[in-house]
């Protein structure tokens, strides 16, 4: 069974009705739909967006039509004002790659949330950094997160700013990190369920419960609950949950939710070097730990930044320089590594007369 249409109202003078409505003679909405009224520009945009869903097929494709070619300064009018969501909504759409018009789409406080996360998804810089500089936006509505998540326009300091923004940056974290070990039973269930949420309440048991090599008992449970998730909860989870928690969310789709759990303040020294060894996870993450200088002491990370393919070619390159003869040579004959880098590796060899 098909869903009903979503039904619009909007909002007329009695001069403007006379041209929209359903009603009216064809002739006077035919007229209507070339856009030669003589009506300010938000009410000749929603006279002609409103004779697009008229029922005559002719009407709706001249209406349409000359709503999409009114002139820069009539929809510039609109496109700031304070227009109906579902105008500026097909108008964030039709304009989808004209990043001049989308702007005052997505500055303008009338626009919907739904509309904005679409213009997050967008690959346009100028809309991607104005999208995510509005705090009330991203802290009312995940989808908006989500959607500047999967962006690869979305760059560190932006999500770092988005971290900032819900309270997941190293600051806050400082003082909010749910550490279970270190309390009760029943202090660290209560803490998780206000990282989660009530939703959560019935399975913080299964996030406590880490046997002592710190694995859960029951990592297909978590990795259910993890799906069922928000991006906030999940943010929220790889910042301050355990290990088993971090392992999975460091491998999300959304490279927020993933930056969040590799920058958690509770990640160790044995987890990095397993995530620097993944192939699983997004590019920024491996960024990341090539760009630690903290993490990258350790010979191991040098290793796995080395000999992983996802490691960019250049970063690789740096830590090549490291590695002792028995891993260049193996990385020499790899065949899973970047030919540049195999062939740094032959070359440090040979430098040193050890082939």
């Amino acid at each position: 069974m098909e869903a009903e249409p979503l039904k619009i109202r909007l909002e007329l003078s009695a001069q403007a009705e006379k041209y929209a409505r359903a009603d009216a003679p064809r002739e006077v909405r035919l007229m209507a739909a070339r856009g030669a009224l003589p009506l300010p520009p938000l009410e000749l945009a929603t006279v002609l967006f409103a004779l697009m869903h008229d029922a005559d097929a002719e009407v709706k494709s001249r209406a349409r039509d000359s709503l999409e070619c009114l002139p820069d300064g009539v929809l510039g009018a609109v496109l700031g004002g304070p227009a109906h969501p579902a105008l500026l909504d097909h108008l964030a759409r039709t304009f989808r790659d004209e990043e001049a018009r989308l702007e005052p789409i997505a500055l303008n406080p009338a626009t919907a949330d739904a509309t904005v996360a679409f213009l997050a998804s967008l690959h346009l810089k100028k809309i991607v950094d104005i999208v995510a500089g509005n705090q009330e936006r991203l802290l009312r509505c995940p989808a908006i997160v989500d959607a500047l998540g999967d962006n690869p326009l979305t760059g560190r300091s932006v999500i770092d700013r988005i971290l900032s923004f819900l309270g997941m940056d190293e600051e806050s974290d400082a003082d909010a990190t749910v550490d279970p070990e270190s309390m009760g039973d029943d202090e660290a269930r209560a803490a998780l369920v206000a990282v989660l949420g009530e939703d959560f309440a019935a399975h913080a048991e299964t996030l406590l419960a880490e046997s002592a090599d710190g694995a859960t008992t029951d990592s297909g449970n978590l990795y259910n609950l993890i799906q069922n998730m928000s991006v906030f909860q999940k943010i929220k989870l790889g910042r301050m949950g355990n290990r088993e928690a971090r392992g999975l969310l460091v491998r999300d789709r959304n490279k927020i939710v993933a930056i969040a759990a590799v920058t958690s303040p509770k990640i160790t020294d044995n987890e990095l070097i397993s995530i620097a060894q993944s192939r699983n996870v997004c590019d920024d993450v491996i960024r990341i730990i090539a760009n630690n200088r903290d993490v990258t002491r350790n010979y191991n990370v040098k290793l796995a930044l080395a000999t992983n393919p996802k490691t960019p070619q250049g970063m690789a390159m740096k830590y090549v320089n490291y590695l002792q003869d028995k891993d260049l040579r193996m990385l020499m004959k790899s065949k899973d590594v970047p030919s540049a880098v195999s062939t740094h590796a032959r070359r440090i060899l040979t430098r040193k007369g050890k082939i």
